[in-house]
């Protein structure tokens, strides 16, 4: 089955020619079906097409077939479900995150799309799979006359900023944020006993959402707790753990609560967390659950259709990794994210500034710096073990032998790891399009501080975050 869809993928512009001669022949005998009845075919075609597309593609009959503007690659065969791929968790070789065995369906549908007739994938996001039309033909809606077609999404509503992070970014100043990692515990004081080395340092904290699929306490309680201390929260949302009604109630839920700013995410494999036994859900992907959030904002309804009384006031980001492959389509992936919704981005940890200047040339050409925030990912590393383990064990995250040499040479590892974040932050912070820094220091928090003093990124001026918490307290 496999050497069969990577045959697909090398054939894609041949495959393409037969999809579109067949959807002329389906539409051709669209009077005689209708005649027949539309629902006495429905067996027979679902059967058929099961097993032609079974057989090329490894087809799982999600009943919204994408294969035209995914390269003849099958998005159902990603073991995460992504369906606007690929992910940031492609391994340096271009083999899946989950199934290092397995080459990404994504890299597969870059390179199957660039024999097709567009060149490319698609910039248009991709919707998700209704699922109660599992097992029915897709055929027989082109027949119907009832094949989706995609759309940007809508226009951007006419509103006030939603958060100060968005008024900052906005003005064109120069924003730091951090990662911040919620507590294994129910007690707000274990929260607040994190926030001390972010005082004065950051304009706003993400707060991730079960970050590496571990369990921890949920972003919507820690989000309102940092706002209770004075503090710009970034909500992480992820799509791995719920579906699309639970996560628009959480959407809801996070507004009225005053959350202002959301991160959409895919999520990290389950079976890299703590608990490998749990379901991953995948309803929705990074890219659907921007458009979701953006529809919820903009129209005022849910994905159903149904209005709501009041509509969420969000300023809406998404992650990014210039360093994952194929590097080519990481543009176009930003592209699709960006018509989906998103305000700004957050990337991967960044330890190769050379391929980064490369990936803002194209960010540049491409115009994208003027319709999103890009803020760059820096952290620091404990030690070059540390660094061996992050490449090895952690897809999407690239660092160069360089930095390992460094690590490893030097008389206090720590200590340099510490310096080589201060450069990495100099040297970015000098990148036109650029917008901002986004510190990961896991475990490493108490540095911080000096990283931000030391690297001068503040240009000066007093984070909000220092100057909330004082007139809180």
């Amino acid at each position: 089955m496999l050497a069969m869809r990577k045959w697909a993928v090398r054939n894609a512009g041949l495959l393409e020619r037969a999809y579109n001669a067949l959807a002329a022949v389906l539409r051709a005998v669209r009077p005689f079906a209708r005649a027949i009845g539309l629902e006495r075919l429905e067996r027979p075609l679902a059967a058929a097409e099961r097993a032609v597309k079974g057989f090329l593609f490894d087809c799982k009959m999600c009943g919204r077939c994408d294969l035209s503007v995914t390269g003849m690659s099958c998005p159902m065969n990603c073991p995460k479900q992504v369906r606007n791929g690929p992910c940031g968790g492609v391994r340096a070789d271009g083999t899946c995150e989950v199934n290092p065995r397995m080459r990404c369906v994504w890299v597969e549908g870059w390179h199957g799309s660039r024999k097709m007739a567009a060149g490319a994938l698609s910039a248009v996001p991709n919707p998700p799979v209704e699922h109660n039309r599992a097992g029915r033909s897709s055929w027989l809606r082109v027949i119907a006359g009832s094949d989706d077609v995609a759309s940007a999404g809508p226009a951007p509503s006419q509103r006030t900023a939603a958060s100060v992070l968005e008024r900052l970014l906005a003005s064109g100043t120069f924003v730091v944020t951090a990662e911040f990692s919620p507590p294994d515990s129910a007690d707000p004081a274990d929260v607040h006993a994190r926030l001390a080395p972010f005082a004065g340092c950051v304009d706003a904290l993400n707060v991730t959402d079960g970050s590496g699929a571990n369990c921890h306490m949920s972003s919507l309680g820690v989000s309102v707790l940092l706002m209770q201390a004075g503090c710009e929260p970034v909500m992480q949302i992820s799509c791995r753990d719920r579906n699309r009604i639970a996560i628009q109630g959480d959407i809801l839920g996070a507004a009225a609560l005053g959350v202002r700013n959301l991160v959409c995410l895919t999520g990290d494999n389950v079976a890299n967390g703590d608990h490998p036994g749990a379901k991953h859900v995948g309803d929705l992907d990074a890219v659907s659950l921007l458009a979701t959030a953006r529809t919820m904002r903009d129209e005022a309804r849910f994905l159903s259709g149904r209005k709501l009384a009041a509509a969420p006031q969000l300023f809406l980001g998404a992650a990014d990794n210039p360093f994952a492959p194929p590097l080519d389509a990481r543009v176009a992936r930003l592209t699709r994210k960006i018509a989906a919704g998103a305000q700004f981005v957050q990337t991967q940890y960044c330890f190769d500034v050379a391929l980064l200047e490369r990936y803002m040339a194209r960010i540049r050409g491409a115009g994208l710096h003027e319709q999103v925030r890009i803020l760059i990912g820096v952290g620091p590393i404990a030690s070059a073990k540390t660094a061996r383990w992050l490449r090895t064990k952690v897809p999407g995250v690239h660092i160069p032998d360089a930095i390992v040499a460094r690590l490893e040479s030097a008389t206090d590892p720590r200590e340099e790891g510490r310096r080589i974040a201060i450069e990495l932050v100099q040297r970015i912070r000098e990148i036109p399009g650029v917008a901002g820094i986004h510190l990961m220091a896991a475990k490493q928090e108490h540095l911080v501080p000096s990283i931000v003093a030391e690297s001068g990124v503040l240009a000066g001026r007093s984070p909000l975050f220092g100057a909330q918490r004082s007139r809180a307290a």
